[in-house]
């Protein structure tokens, strides 16, 4: 698709759905007078034609994903499993699911810091104090990731270890990997839609990162959904048709298989050893890759950590069960918290394991009691984790990667809720006139 049909379908659908002056000035000046704007390329423009192009990717032969800007794209296979039929999971019924489109993480990390808001970040962390007058102890204070524990903590491990390279006096630096995602829905109308995964540094300061014009935050992947013809493809390897179970167990199977790849061997080799980056200042340093956190909303989390959609175990963090939630915040919240936190061990692993063998060997169904009542208490699913499989040797425990959404559960969420509740108060005491005065 060329810029100037993609400057015009823009226009449309981000217009407002009456015409305004303002929206005509803005077709004029943001459309037509763009430098990129070439009448010549509407000769043949069809609007039915341009809409399915941005509604299906795939279809445009133009490929807006290009390799020159380190894009790629491939297909991602998932084994399917069928109630009742027993066969080893290595030779079930294989599925792949096209379009995903992706760049390297590694090369994504290394564009960053050789990029001019390279110059932002924070390479030497440090502890960060507050102290209001000289009567009073000065006060710890995190407000950033650099100055959080665990990145202290974490480049103190890096730095006690022997270098690899003897008599290096490379500067060590690590690279704190933030990932973002969600699932979004681009028009009022029409089904186009893109489930963007955004890759940003702790290594700059949040405030850069609110800010869209400091392009702070770096895709790295656009995630396919599970296509409709996975119906027409399990009815011809199975003779009957995917229950919601297994359609549910096959959209989980897509995430982690999706991560399992982009995960890949360069991406572990410098997460276990280092990559040596020219920085923008022309110096190079010893770069080391660490994941900290991973934001999205909540039914994402849950696919991204093996866990069923409020469970009788519905938090991500630890293992309080649904009906001691109302417990929240009190002594024995804080005791759960601390003493009952998911942690990916072998007990964990194994039991994945156990249950997958059940499920493909075995036929077993996969909400049946023989997989039930192996992970059901803990609310887990059976499918392996991606970041479990590939950083669970280094110590790492992808359970504590899984921080809050601002936006989906606070101001969509706690916050939305609570005002919500509090104004259908004061419209029954009458005091909404108040509320609205303040």
């Amino acid at each position: 698709m060329n810029a100037t049909i993609w400057r015009l379908l823009s226009w449309f659908y981000n217009s407002a759905t009456q015409k305004s002056l303002d929206g005509l000035n803005n077709l004029v000046h943001n459309v037509i007078l763009a430098d990129d704007f070439k009448s010549d390329d509407l000769h043949k423009f069809n609007a039915r034609h341009g809409t399915k192009r941005l509604d299906d990717p795939a279809s445009d032969t133009s490929r807006s994903f290009s390799t020159s800007d380190g894009w790629h794209t491939t297909s991602i296979p998932i084994r399917l499993p069928c109630d009742k039929v027993k066969q080893a999971e290595n030779i079930a019924p294989e599925f792949r699911v096209e379009g995903l489109h992706y760049c390297k993480i590694t090369e994504v990390v290394k564009s960053a810091f050789e990029e001019p808001a390279a110059h932002t970040f924070h390479h030497m962390l440090y502890k960060l104090f507050w102290q209001p007058d000289k009567t009073r102890p000065p006060e710890r204070g995190i407000t950033e990731l650099y100055t959080s524990d665990v990145m202290l903590e974490e480049y103190e491990k890096i730095n006690s270890k022997p270098s690899e390279v003897p008599g290096c006096n490379l500067e060590t630096v690590i690279a704190a990997i933030m990932l973002w995602s969600d699932s979004t829905h681009l028009a009022s109308f029409g089904n186009a839609a893109l489930w963007p995964v955004y890759l940003l540094l702790g290594n700059q300061s949040k405030y850069t990162h609110a800010k869209p014009s400091s392009f702070a935050a770096h895709h790295l992947a656009y995630i396919p959904k599970l296509p409709d013809q996975l119906q027409d493809f399990y009815t011809k390897m199975f003779g009957t048709s995917a229950t919601a179970a297994v359609l549910t167990h096959c959209k989980r199977e897509l995430m982690q298989a999706i991560w399992f790849f982009l995960l890949d061997s360069d991406f572990v080799d410098a997460y276990k050893n280092v990559i040596v980056i020219k920085c923008l200042d022309g110096i190079l340093c010893r770069v080391f890759l660490r994941l900290f956190t991973y934001a999205a909303d909540y039914p994402e989390k849950i696919v991204l950590a093996c866990t069923k959609f409020l469970g009788r175990c519905p938090c991500l963090r630890c293992l309080i069960n649904k009906d001691k939630i109302y417990k929240l915040g009190t002594k024995l919240d804080r005791w759960v918290h601390s003493k009952m936190a998911r942690v990916d061990d072998k007990p964990r692993q194994r039991s994945i394991e156990h249950v997958r063998k059940a499920i493909f060997n075995y036929g077993r169904s996969i909400v049946s009691k023989a997989v039930e009542g192996v992970i059901g208490a803990k609310s887990l699913v059976p499918t392996r984790n991606a970041f479990s499989e590939k950083l669970s040797k280094f110590g790492f425990n992808f359970y504590s990667m899984l921080v809050p959404d601002f936006m989906h559960e606070f101001e969509l969420g706690i916050w939305k809720a609570t005002i919500t509740h509090l104004i259908q108060i004061l419209f029954e005491a009458g005091e909404i006139q108040e509320f609205n005065a303040r």
